[in-house]
Parts: structure tokens; C-alpha cells; sequence
């Protein structure tokens, strides 16, 4: 469309008499149809219909539970729908008018507080209803997260089915179908069945709705390729070590500044958090530490205290020695919830690539058998650590005598 061909906040207001604030919560909720934003301001196509009040016995008649989510995207909470730390209860509030999507933001700020009971409660509903397509996509991959955080095989099996069989309708619906596969394979560090395209880090097969999502994943992705290829499970031809990992950030970065620009408080989380991951295992916690603060700060108004916790296992103890001065009794929650997770993903993980993840190793051997995993010597690990060389080899004695695994197979049980 040309410009001519939109109306403005103002003149949509006076047609419709609804205040201008009305009329800009609509546009951003997704209920104008059409609308599109330049710059700061909304534009509205001129033959845009005044979007029913869904508060109305009329508009709930109209509208049956299979309307459409106010995003085209399985993650509600990682897009502009949620904008302002503190406010995700209200943001759920606010969605009273679509309950499908109400249920589901609901589902997705329960998981991110480590409400693990209620997330698998909102996802078979949502299954249960056969709800819209995005819908369905979005609760499969909620189903999956339970099944993470219960170490439950059958579980995150059903969720993969479930996400398969949501009702796509065109091209664009099973490129987003593939993708939302593909990002609950890379919750257990499994990169082969990402599409080509997104490899690349092209997410036009996508609706604009879902790019904040899209990114958080793109960056897991990449943090997982640089671990496999840093601890030999990967190989790509002229990439080794380290280095690959070290390259990272500079992928990252410019998408922790969109994240922060669009507003979008959950994706700005995750990407700062699997930022600090990588900053973490090359060496540079300073760097580290920015993200993770400013991770802190986003995530404590809304008691974000299960993402936290999923970050303990690839951060060391950064998150503890951040959080801990700030908010012990947040501090304790998340500590609290990274057990439950840790042991989860571990009892998952062991049963879908059938390698035994040890759970109760220490931090500081878990730290070691890392930094091993890396091919770093005693003498580079104990530089890392703070630790000294007989301290660095009294601990990979343990890690052997625990895993039956030689120092060269440590990747396997992280």
C-alpha cells in the first residue's frame, strides 16, 4: 500500500470513538488488521474495521476459541506483546479477549518462573481443544520443556508428535513447523535438523511475529555448533577449538541490541543469557558478567527465576555470584529450580543420545570436565579456575572414577 492509503492513530480514533491510547493498545495487540508500524507511529489502512470489543457477550459470540493468536508466532511472551519488565501478569490480563492466546501467554510466563505443574496443564488443553495452528505448535514445544524438566522420554516424544501434527496450512506454516522441530532438538544440544535457510541465519520463510523467537533459537544454534566443534564432537573443516567459540559474540551482540530496541523483554533475556554462555567458556567473564546482570535486572520484576536457573548448568557459578548479593531468597528459588532442571535434562539427555550425563558432579568439577572437554591442559585449567594442578588432577581422577569415561569422552557427560 502507499501512504495515502493509511489513516493515523488520530483519525482512526475519531472515526471509531475510542480514545487514541485505545486505539494504539489495539494496533499493538495485534487486533487492527493491517495496521503497521513506522518508525514510532501506527498507520492504519483505511478500510480497517473497528476491532470488536472482546469484552462484549456479542464479540465472545462471534469469536469462537479457535480465533486467531494476536501473533503469528508459537512464542507470545518473546514478542512486543510483552515490552516492560514487571508487567507480565497484566500483559496476560490484557488478553482476555483471545483465550487461547491468554492461556498460552500464561503457560509461557508459568514456565519462565520454573511452574512446571502448570505449564503441562495449559499445554493438554490447548492439545486438547485442537486449537489453531500456532496454538497447537506452541504447546507441543511447551509439552517438550515439561519433559525436560521431568527427564520424561515419552513426554517430549508425545510433544514432537504433537508439533508435527499441527494443522499447517500452506508452505509458511511447515517452514515454521520444521523450525519449532528443530528448536526443541536444540534444547538437548542437537544441531543436525536445523533447515538450511536458518543455518544461515535467514528467517524470511517466517512471519515478522515470530523473529524474536527465531533469534533467541539462532543463537542457540550457534552456541551449540561452537560447543560441539570446540569439544571435537563436531568437525568442520578448518574450524577447531576455542577460536570458533570466541567468534560468537560478534553474531550475538547485534542481536541482543534488536532484542533491546524492539522492546522485546523475553528474546533480550535469552540472548544475553546464551551470550554470557559463550563470553563464559572462552574466558572472558567480564563480558560475561555485563550480560548476565543486565539478564538479572529484565528477569526479577516477573520472578523469572526459571530461566535463570536453565543458564546455571552453562555459566558456572556467574549467575549465583551475581544474583545472590542482590536477592538471596531469588537467589535460593533459582538454586531450588536448577536441581530440578539439571537432574531433568541429564536423565533426558542420557536416554535420547544414550550417553550417561552425570548430574551430581560439583561445580567445580563440572567447571573442570568442561574446560577438559575444550582440550585445555591442567596448567590452562587451573589458570581458569583458580584452582592449583594437583587440585585440577585430584578432580579429573573423580570425574573418571564417576563417568567410567576417559578424559578425551568428558564432552559426552556435560
Amino acid at each position: 500500500m502507499l501512504k495515502n492509503d493509511y489513516i493515523t492513530i488520530a483519525e482512526a480514533s475519531e472515526r471509531w470513538g475510542l480514545s487514541q491510547r485505545q486505539v494504539q493498545h489495539l494496533c499493538t495487540l495485534g487486533s487492527v488488521e493491517g495496521a503497521v508500524k513506522f518508525g514510532r507511529a501506527w498507520m492504519i489502512p483505511k478500510d480497517a474495521k473497528k476491532p470488536i470489543d472482546g469484552r462484549t457477550k456479542a464479540a465472545r459470540a462471534e469469536h469462537d476459541a479457535d480465533m486467531p493468536l494476536p501473533r503469528k508466532t508459537p512464542f507470545l511472551y518473546m514478542t512486543d506483546l510483552y515490552h516492560t519488565p514487571g508487567t507480565a501478569d497484566s500483559v496476560g490480563e490484557s488478553l482476555s479477549y483471545n483465550h487461547e492466546a491468554q492461556v498460552l501467554f500464561e503457560a509461557e510466563v508459568a514456565y519462565s518462573r520454573g511452574e512446571i505443574d502448570k505449564v503441562y496443564e495449559s499445554a493438554n488443553y490447548l492439545l486438547g481443544k485442537h486449537s489453531g495452528f500456532y496454538a497447537v505448535l506452541s504447546a507441543g514445544m511447551l509439552l517438550a520443556m515439561c519433559a525436560i524438566w521431568k527427564g520424561d522420554i515419552n513426554m517430549w516424544r508425545n510433544a514432537k508428535v504433537h508439533i508435527a501434527e499441527a494443522p499447517a496450512k500452506n508452505d509458511y506454516d511447515r517452514d515454521t513447523m520444521q523450525l519449532a522441530i528443530s528448536a526443541v532438538d536444540i534444547m538437548l544440544y542437537n544441531v543436525e535438523s536445523f533447515p538450511k535457510w536458518f543455518q544461515m541465519g535467514c528467517f524470511e520463510p517466517l512471519h515478522e511475529d515470530a523473529y524474536p523467537a527465531a533469534k533467541v533459537y539462532y543463537a542457540k544454534f550457534l552456541y551449540a555448533v561452537a560447543y560441539s566443534v570446540a569439544t571435537g564432537v563436531l568437525k568442520v573443516p578448518g574450524a577447531e577449538g576455542l577460536y570458533v567459540m570466541s567468534s560468537v559474540p560478534y553474531a550475538l551482540e547485534p542481536l541482543i541490541c534488536w532484542a533491546r530496541e524492539r522492546k522485546t523483554v523475553m528474546s533480550e533475556i535469552y540472548l544475553r543469557l546464551t551470550c554470557a554462555a559463550v563470553y563464559h567458556h572462552h574466558g572472558n567473564d567480564k563480558e560475561a558478567i555485563r550480560h548476565i546482570d543486565r539478564a538479572i535486572a529484565l528477569a526479577l520484576p516477573d520472578k523469572f527465576y526459571g530461566v535463570l536457573s536453565e543458564y546455571c548448568r552453562t555459566v558456572g557459578n556467574l549467575i549465583e555470584m551475581r544474583l545472590k548479593p542482590v536477592d538471596e531468597a531469588a537467589w535460593s528459588e533459582v538454586s531450588r529450580l536448577f536441581k530440578v532442571y539439571g537432574e531433568g535434562w541429564s536423565r533426558l539427555s542420557s536416554k535420547i543420545t544414550g550417553r550417561y550425563i552425570i548430574p551430581k558432579l560439583s561445580a567445580q568439577n563440572r567447571e573442570v570436565a568442561r574446560l577438559a572437554a575444550f582440550k585445555l591442559s591442567d596448567a590452562e585449567i587451573a589458570e581458569r579456575t583458580n584452582m592449583s594442578i594437583s587440585g585440577v588432577k585430584q578432580a579429573i581422577r573423580i570425574i573418571k572414577q564417576k563417568s567410567g569415561l576417559e578424559r578425551s569422552q568428558f564432552a559426552a557427560i556435560l
